[in-house]
């Protein structure tokens, strides 16, 4: 053997040696061969509405564990995610390897579609079933939807503890809250969309809280930062089903704004990922997939990057095992399920869409 040759073949030993340390234990043998083709491809691209500076502690430790993947990290409103992924899909472009979104159903409708590649994680006996769909998409947090309030403008007697309180106070005190009250625009935010479906399952009341937004001349959004915001500032007093998650982390540096985990029920969402069928960089795909399921990356995700750890073997601050303890049976997770879809449908969702409307209309 050459000098040369002994070169390439000890380089090719280190090589291989690297891999199967980045073989996580329990994995599959040929686990190793993924890592090594997923480094081969050098990067993976992923579209999330998770916000890049959130997900930043979550990237780095992945390279940390992956140094030769290069994560191309995209994020933009759920809504927008799925409107660029079908276009680029219908071009044949495939920008996404990834897709990791708040708006639950519009990933399961991808999926139904035949827009995700099928892979069954090593992790996936880890998630409750509810949280994996056709081993194709995951479920990855444990998300509640809140109330917030402004602490020094809504007096504590006043701060509703379940669904049928917050009706009861916009109604009775309509001309308090005028113009104070903010929601989700669930004609243009998924996740929006998606918790208001959800109510109309578990809240007979739904038509009076539709009314009583009307009276109000409620305001609102399509993220949760502007809901935040304006709640603390005082510019508005109540919100509506707000995304605990980010909610939560902001009152523990926030005085002035308050949280109510709903007492009669509380939403749970879960973001759906999966992997593109057309993506170009697929065992890289795998890799972030795995990683972000697994104990290690959970609990990133349940401590700095302070959302909630979907599993029950992570000791995090956010997990789901510790908001199921303060719920208990409470606590309603939307399932990553072909159920939760029903809405999309185009007619469906006119119908739903006007019919909110008409109430908003009822209540003016």
């Amino acid at each position: 053997m050459t000098i040369a040759s002994k070169i390439l073949a000890a380089a090719a030993a280190t090589l291989s040696l690297a891999a199967l340390a980045q073989a996580p234990a329990g994995y599959p043998a040929d686990y190793a061969q993924l890592v090594a083709a997923a480094n081969k491809e050098g990067k993976v691209v992923i579209y999330s509405a998770l916000d890049t500076k959130a997900a930043q502690p979550l990237i780095k430790d992945f390279n940390a564990v992956y140094p030769g993947i290069k994560v191309e990290y995209n994020d933009m409103n759920s809504t927008e995610m799925y409107n660029r992924y079908i276009a680029e899909v219908a071009a044949g472009q495939g920008g996404a390897d990834v897709m990791w979104s708040s708006a639950m159903d519009l990933q399961v409708k991808l999926v139904d579609e035949g827009k995700a590649m099928a892979y069954r994680s090593p992790e996936a006996a880890k998630l409750p079933s509810w949280a994996v769909y056709k081993d194709q998409a995951y479920g990855t947090t444990y998300e509640p939807a809140v109330f917030i309030y402004n602490k020094r403008l809504v007096a504590q007697d006043e701060v509703p503890s379940t669904h049928d309180d917050f009706v009861k106070l916009i109604t009775a005190k309509a001309d308090k809250f005028k113009g104070k009250v903010t929601t989700y625009d669930i004609e243009k935010s998924g996740v929006g969309f998606m918790f208001v479906v959800q109510d109309t399952k578990y809240f007979p009341r739904m038509k009076e809280l539709e009314k009583g937004f009307g009276a109000t001349s409620y305001k609102v959004y399509s993220s949760t930062g502007n809901m935040l915001e304006k709640v603390s500032s005082g510019e508005h007093l109540l919100g509506y089903n707000v995304l605990g998650s980010y909610a939560l982390v902001r009152a523990k540096k926030d005085p002035g704004l308050g949280v109510v985990l709903p007492k009669d029920y509380t939403l749970v969402l879960s973001r759906v990922i999966f992997i593109g069928r057309q993506a170009k960089n697929p065992s890289a795909a795998k890799v972030w997939v795995d990683y972000v399921l697994s104990q290690r990356g959970q609990k990133m995700i349940g401590g700095e990057v302070e959302l909630f750890a979907i599993r029950d073997d992570v000791d995090a601050e956010y997990t789901a095992k510790k908001l199921n303890q303060q719920l208990g049976a409470n606590v309603k997770p939307i399932p990553v399920s072909s159920e939760i879809v029903e809405y999309l449908e185009p007619k469906k969702r006119l119908e739903f869409l006007s019919a909110w409307k008409a109430a908003l209309g009822a209540g003016k």
